[in-house]
């Protein structure tokens, strides 16, 4: 359960990262206080900035400005990589199509997951089998998204080495059947601003705002989320235990991480995915890339055995398998009349 947190943490990773393959990372003093704000951070905001994550600005920033310049196309232009349940809900979705609990949210966006081979999940993969539907312009969109894909593949891993540590466990506690061949998904998103939204019919979403765009209101189904935002457009917020709206302000050189509800399991409650919320009340356009590192997709999630045993062996979340939420989520999470 969040607290009545008023800022979301920083948390400076590099001693981390430097010792992510050394067998005795757990003993390093600097590793050892890095752990212990992972852990304050889950379990008070369940969001925390990284920085000292070694990934340059300069090419954080390009992945911003490419999903941009696929933005500002024509829409003749990106419907050519549409969206809809035959492309395994890979590709583009124009505003209000991304539904949540039944609201359209006001924005646009490229949805992209792991690829893997037809059937390797059986029936429960069978949603999301495909190829990713990159657009023919910018012309090194692809290049440049695989790579970052990569580079947040490896990062997201040892971040979630510490957090094993700061559950109690080993280093290694989430690879094998748990997260070693871990899916992934990542959402290239669009926000428009107050004035490119005149015009457009925008939804009641919950909190008595009808005049900006606003993504409702939402909870992180998966293990760890890393977004790329903005710069100098304020949107992402927070809730806190309190009901109040934290703002996680953009700060350069870091990511925004938040933990899903598949670590929840993990857990056993001890950490917990916050409710957020993204509000545009700026003219300008915004751009978010939010990646969202998983479990394996065919994981059974269940409380870890030392978890359970720090509150008498009770078990107190409910077991999931991985593919089947992701699934779930996907297929009520789109306007079928319009994809």
């Amino acid at each position: 359960m969040a607290s009545n947190f008023k800022s979301i943490p920083i948390i400076d990773i590099s001693p981390l990262l430097s010792k992510y393959d050394d067998p005795k990372m757990a003993e390093d003093p600097d590793v050892s206080e890095v752990v212990k704000q992972l852990d304050k951070a889950c379990k008070e905001a369940g969001f925390f900035y990284v920085k000292g994550h070694g990934i340059p600005d300069s090419f954080v920033k390009e992945v911003r400005d490419l999903s941009r310049k696929f933005f500002d196309l024509p829409y003749d232009e990106k419907v050519k990589i549409k969206m809809s349940a035959a492309t395994g809900f890979r590709g583009y979705q124009r505003i209000g199509e991304n539904v949540t609990k039944g609201r359209p949210d006001m924005h646009e966006a490229i949805d992209c997951y792991r690829e893997f081979k037809p059937g390797m999940y059986g029936a429960l993969g069978e949603a999301l089998e495909g190829s990713n539907k990159w657009p023919d312009l910018p012309s090194t969109f692809n290049s440049v998204m695989e790579e970052y894909i990569s580079l947040l593949t490896d990062l997201a891993r040892n971040i979630l080495r510490g957090l094993a540590l700061a559950l109690g466990g080993l280093p290694d506690e989430f690879e094998g059947d748990r997260a070693g061949d871990p899916f992934w998904v990542m959402r290239i998103i669009g926000y428009p601003g107050i004035s490119d939204s005149k015009g457009l019919e925008m939804p009641e979403n919950g909190i008595g705002c009808f005049y900006y765009p606003i993504s409702n209101k939402m909870f992180v189904t998966g293990l760890l989320t890393l977004v790329n935002q903005d710069e100098e457009i304020p949107a992402l917020q927070v809730r806190n235990q309190s009901g109040e709206w934290i703002w996680a302000v953009p700060i350069p050189g870091t990511f925004v991480c938040n933990i899903g509800d598949m670590l929840k399991i993990w857990s056993n409650g001890m950490y917990e995915s916050t409710l957020h919320r993204v509000i545009n009340n700026s003219p300008k356009y915004r751009v978010s890339v939010a990646f969202f590192y998983e479990p394996n997709f065919d994981a059974v999630i269940e409380p870890l055995e030392f978890c359970k045993q720090k509150v008498g062996g009770i078990q107190k979340c409910e077991r999931a398998v991985y593919g089947e939420h992701l699934v779930r989520k996907v297929l009520t999470n789109f306007d079928f009349q319009n994809i």
